[in-house]
């Protein structure tokens, strides 16, 4: 009787939190459902886990999969294609720009040609595919702005009652136990790292939602929306604590801090101070983890010197790469005899590396660590290109960004359908460097050549300067101004 009070209860805090965080003034694309269920799916559970459906494959299931998750996907993935097909020049727009992502998933793809398991390797490959699509999807909207905060927000609203519901009601669904047998909060996700990093990106941006409307005029934004945004911060914050998951914890403040900084003071978006912030994040936390450095710092955190295992693992998988220049296939070394000897080494089930470089070296060699090290290099100058223009979204791109890089340390994370991979995708390829095509919308507020002498455009500069406003009306209003 209290878990179906407690159910009820949640559905209306959902209900409530959707409620109070409308917009009125702010339209986007009823497809945005399409990429903000493919991310839930990605943050939570499969949906044959969700309606506990096993579909019978027995020992073959973990490669083949389930018949009923492919059959949804594929649908959903259908779905979004459909909706790409009427953005095309949208579309080519942010494929020209973005040919090191192309270039990534084009070797991704034909790795499946040398993979012990080539069938697996191509159907993942091509699950992988369907990330870009959603990202597409996202960032094509006529208000991209408006639908990247709706996304992580929609799913925060959802995910985040839901996580505690779980947690403290049915216990069944949303707790599970350590590997030494230590009771584990898990909510909707699969495991506590998983629900520490739903946590993580999540609360960094409803904390930076927060931060924007707390910088708009008084009379232009409810209250509901900042009773709704402090509930999601407040839920994810402790969703964090409780979940003990130590990359989460320590990537929210490693990448909040520089957030906060770039977002409220001008002197912070310098590409200086930006860059020293960045390695000044990334060096801390690579020094305690493989240098030794600081390693206090890890042990406060509460984990030893081996990462609880991680350097046993890592020991044991790299000698196992039999090309190191190519890997063994996309998605293809934790299969077959490998993965069987692997576990008997470190006598544990594992399905991943735990560190997201040597995870993209196991599969697709040095050249893969290649393509992905330009890929970062071209999201890393983006992102400093657009604090330095003030771009809307540039301090959450810069928090994600390192959120990105220091959460691979310890977590493979450049995997498909991964929200740390997904949040990527989003932030490498949402400031295309092409030009836009005339008949579709401005893809963002400044987006347009500020060194052309013409007094329209050197207001709009002072403008964009000044106010970080991104309402559709008024910019629809600005470029009818200016052109």
């Amino acid at each position: 009787m209290a878990g179906l009070i407690a159910s009820i209860f949640s559905l209306l805090v959902i209900w409530q939190l959707f409620r109070l965080n409308r917009e009125e003034n702010v339209r986007t694309s009823k497809a945005l459902w399409i990429p903000t269920f493919w991310l839930f799916i990605a943050v939570s559970r499969n949906v044959s886990s969700w309606l506990q459906y096993s579909g019978g494959g027995g020992g073959d299931q973990y490669l083949e999969g389930s018949p009923l998750d492919r059959a949804v996907l594929s649908t959903v993935l259908a779905l979004g294609v459909i909706i790409l097909l009427g953005r095309v020049q949208r579309v080519r727009v942010f494929l020209q720009s973005n040919f090191p992502i192309l270039l990534y998933f084009f070797y991704c793809g034909i790795s499946f040609i040398w993979s012990d398991f080539p069938d697996v390797s191509f159907k993942r490959w091509f699950r992988a595919v369907g990330d870009v699509v959603m990202v597409l999807i996202v960032l094509t909207d006529p208000d991209w702005i408006a639908a990247v905060r709706r996304l992580f927000i929609r799913i925060g609203f959802v995910a985040a009652p839901l996580s505690i519901l779980f947690i403290r009601y049915f216990p069944q669904l949303g707790r599970g136990f350590s590997r030494g047998g230590n009771p584990t909060w898990t909510g909707v996700a699969t495991d506590k790292n998983a629900l520490g990093m739903l946590s993580l990106l999540i609360g960094l941006a409803s904390i930076f939602r927060f931060l924007q409307l707390r910088g708009k005029k008084k009379g232009t934004v409810s209250k509901g929306q900042f009773i709704a945004l402090g509930s999601l911060i407040v839920m994810t914050v402790y969703l964090l604590w409780e979940a003990n998951s130590a990359t989460a914890f320590a990537c929210f403040f490693l990448a909040g801090t520089p957030m906060v900084l770039t977002y409220l003071f001008p002197w912070a978006r310098k590409p200086l101070f930006v860059n020293l912030m960045i390695v000044g994040a990334l060096g801390v936390s690579a020094s305690a983890l493989f240098l030794n450095v600081g390693s206090g710092m890890v042990e406060n955190l509460g984990r030893n010197s081996t990462l609880t295992g991680r350097t046993d693992i890592w020991r044991s998988v790299l000698p196992m790469v039999q090309n190191p220049l190519i890997g063994t296939g996309y998605e293809s070394f934790w299969l077959g005899p490998r993965l069987v000897a692997v576990e008997r080494l470190i006598d544990q089930t594992i399905n991943q590396a735990h560190n997201g470089y040597i995870e993209v070296y196991l599969n697709l060699g040095w050249v893969g660590i290649a393509l992905l090290a330009a890929v970062l290099i071209s999201a890393y100058r983006r992102v400093i290109s657009g604090l330095r223009e003030s771009t809307p979204l540039a301090s959450l791109w810069l928090a994600y960004f390192i959120v990105v890089a220091a959460y691979n340390f310890t977590e493979a994370g450049f995997k498909m359908m991964h929200p740390v991979w997904i949040t990527f995708l989003l932030l490498a390829m949402s400031i295309p460097d092409g030009v836009r095509p005339e008949d579709s919308p401005p893809l963002r507020v400044n987006q347009v050549n500020l060194k052309r002498p013409n007094r329209q455009f050197k207001f709009e500069k002072d403008l964009v300067r000044r106010t970080s406003v991104e309402l559709p009306q008024w910019r629809r209003e600005l470029w009818d101004h200016c052109l």
